[in-house]
């Protein structure tokens, strides 16, 4: 009787993987028809590389790299790899834990397109990759102050930036807000307001006649 998937991420979490990754590997998890397993920040590229050569992985295709923000863990990113296997019809997601000076091994020379996704990762994140050949921001303008993506970042961002049509170029600036943060008026769904609103006056009189 043949294995279905369920059955074949089962085998690799529990006995395959582990027995082959040794000490990278840290732990697994199956969800939504999904595997996901946990690695050693230092030993990525090597088990990046055995489940795109294994032949019970051959997880070829490189999705995405991103991070996940975790503040008040000591290690407070996740770096996550997601792979698709197109020979065996199954995706694996690979987590690893890391820190803002903690680099991570850069997987350019296993799957080169993690180059921009490890660079997207650095510019929303400041999350370090050593070995990358050109770590530099992606998404974010040149000059650019701090990492949009953690959740320490404010809301507003530190500096706005327009165009000055006295000096004929874009100008950066602190960010001035023009009103008090959250304070709101009577339309915000946030905070009520300390008066009446339009229409409460109807609540407090008479009942109407019949």
């Amino acid at each position: 009787m043949a294995q279905t998937i369920d059955d074949t991420l089962v085998d690799l979490a529990e006995t395959h993987l582990p027995n082959k990754m040794a000490t990278a590997f840290l732990g697994a998890s199956i969800r939504h028809g999904e595997l996901t397993i946990n690695v050693a920040r230092e030993h990525i590229t090597q088990v990046l590389k055995f489940l795109r050569d294994d032949s019970r992985c051959r997880c070829e295709v490189l999705i995405d790299i991103c991070g996940v923000d975790w503040p008040a863990r000591e290690n407070r990113f996740d770096v996550v790899y997601h792979l698709l296997s197109p020979r065996n019809n199954m995706r694996i997601r690979v987590k690893l834990q890391t820190n803002e000076n903690a680099p991570v091994p850069s997987a350019v020379d296993v799957f080169p397109a993690a180059n921009w996704f490890e660079r997207e990762a650095y510019d929303m994140y400041g999350i370090l990759f050593s070995g990358h050949p050109d770590l530099r921001r992606l998404l974010t303008d040149y000059g650019f102050q701090g990492y949009p993506l953690r959740k320490d970042f404010p809301l507003t961002g530190y500096v706005e930036v327009r165009y000055d049509d006295e000096k004929k170029r874009v100008v950066y600036e602190p960010v001035k807000l023009t009103q008090e943060f959250r304070s709101f008026d009577f339309e915000s769904p946030w905070e009520g307001a300390d008066y009446q609103l339009p229409g409460d006056e109807k609540a407090s009189g008479g009942a109407g006649k019949g």
